[in-house]
């Protein structure tokens, strides 16, 4: 076969049919060692998704993205839109080293980690096998008449992703305004929050839809990591891959007949049982190389390491390999653009670590009162000005007072102290003097204090302007 044949297959993907329809996939129930190491690290992760809106530290929910309030809690500590340069940097960090871990192990995260594979692969696909059976039985039940038993078995599969579907949602939320408002809206009931069960219900019908429809679609053709894949991906890059050198040998591939000598014969290691392509969760042979498709998922290598056990060949016939290794026998080294990336990822980390620990507990915002001029005596000149303070700590700030720092003067703060709750926002007004022997122009920037019970927990600066000062 021809090098241009042999690449027909990226012309088309396994789930659409030559007519242009869906082609659903039934892949057939994985098992194997990778299979229950994916297991362990899916319930861990699914235990940690379901759980950390609901943890508190501090009185913190442990993840909070609201942003519609416009507040964010990550592992507990509050951020403000005032620390949006800090997301700046956390994008910054996470594509960097979405781009060096792609690069080096391919779409890995994807098979492992993606909330998409672990949702689909190890909680509603299992629910699946448990009402329908394995791919044959659900190959044959889709097939099938509506009878009394596809309708019972399609309903209650149904049903219980409907319920999936809406636990998933509640979480969701939780993540987005809060689990103490989600907590609140279930116990006062749905009609009393009637808007807020709609878009609940939106939700489900979204994961609904997802998870019962849609399914690998996702990964295949929505996921922008995918296409980010594409690009990234080289010939040192480390993948599930199939060992084309050894499984075709120079005869190609063939079905296992007894008594046969495969080796005088020229057949590789690979019988053509397909047990690779069954298995698949996105439908692809990992025999044709690499795939936009592949999650990396590993179901193919413990589908085709018992066929090898079984065969009496050596396991890793599909296994994590570049295509250099495979190929060339090259052990995986670090080049100039992996020592390229790791080096910015290490420069984000520190400056990201860096900006953290600099990072202020209050933030103080003091600006001159718009359309007020400055007031002038004989001996000194006053200013209005407003004051804004964020308290981004999780305890109360008490006995707040404002002071002068770069130049001798008077700060009046209207009202007297103040004291700002945990997570609150206060603002003020308050009036400046200083004597006009202490300015050296018409217009001088102020460093002002920020203390609270005699301690400087902040400063700031803003400008004072006053009449053309001749000396």
């Amino acid at each position: 076969m021809d090098k241009e044949n042999k690449e027909i297959f990226r012309d088309s993907i396994a789930t659409i049919d030559e007519s242009g329809k869906r082609n659903f996939i039934f892949p057939k129930k994985p098992k194997g060692r990778f299979y229950k190491y994916r297991t362990i690290v899916s319930w861990f992760l699914l235990a940690f998704l379901l759980a950390a809106p609901f943890i508190k530290i501090k009185g913190n929910q442990f993840l909070l993205f609201n942003i519609l309030e416009r507040k964010f809690h990550i592992f507990g500590f509050p951020f403000w839109p005032q620390d949006f340069h800090l997301l700046v940097i956390s994008m910054l960090v996470s594509v960097v080293f979405i781009i060096l871990f792609t690069v080096v192990f391919g779409r890995i995260f994807c098979g492992w980690m993606c909330p998409q594979t672990i949702f689909m692969e190890m909680v509603f696909r299992k629910v699946e096998y448990l009402i329908e059976g394995d791919r044959s039985k659900q190959i044959k039940l889709d097939k099938q008449k509506w009878d009394a038993e596809k309708i019972r078995k399609r309903v209650l599969k149904w049903f219980v992703f409907f319920i999936i579907s809406f636990i998933i949602s509640n979480v969701f939320l939780a993540y987005i305004i809060g689990s103490d408002e989600v907590l609140g809206y279930i116990t006062a009931g749905p009609l009393k929050h009637l808007n807020t069960f709609i878009y609940l219900l939106a939700f489900t019908g979204v994961f609904y839809f997802v998870f019962a429809w849609f399914r690998e679609q996702v990964c295949i053709i929505v996921c922008p990591y995918g296409r980010l894949q594409g690009v990234l991906l080289d010939n040192k890059s480390i993948n599930v891959a199939y060992d084309f050198v050894r499984g075709e040998g120079d005869s190609g591939r063939n079905k296992l007949r007894k008594g046969e000598n495969r080796e005088e014969l020229g057949y590789g290691d690979c019988i053509d049982c397909k047990q690779c392509v069954h298995v698949c969760p996105t439908g692809i042979d990992i025999r044709n190389g690499t795939q936009l498709e592949c999650i990396n998922c590993t179901a193919c290598i413990d589908a085709c390491d018992a066929i090898m056990d079984k065969s009496g060949f050596d396991r890793g016939l599909i296994r994590y390999a570049s295509e250099d290794n495979i190929e060339k026998k090259e052990k995986f080294k670090f080049n100039a653009r992996l020592i390229a990336y790791s080096a910015i990822l290490t420069i984000l980390i520190g400056v990201l670590i860096t900006m953290l620990f600099l990072r202020n507990d209050i933030e103080a915002t003091i600006l001159r009162l718009p359309g007020q001029t400055f007031q002038s005596t004989a001996t000194t000149i006053k200013n209005v000005y407003t004051v804004k303070l964020i308290n981004k700590t999780t305890e109360d700030v008490k006995d707040i007072d404002i002071k002068l720092i770069s130049h001798p003067g008077i700060v009046d703060l209207i009202g007297g102290k103040m004291s700002i709750k945990k997570q609150g926002l206060k603002g003020g007004t308050l009036f400046i003097e200083i004597n006009k022997k202490d300015l050296n122009s018409s217009k001088e920037k102020l460093e002002i204090g920020i203390y609270s019970k005699g301690k400087l927990i902040e400063t700031t600066t803003t400008n004072f302007t006053g009449p053309l000062i001749i000396k």
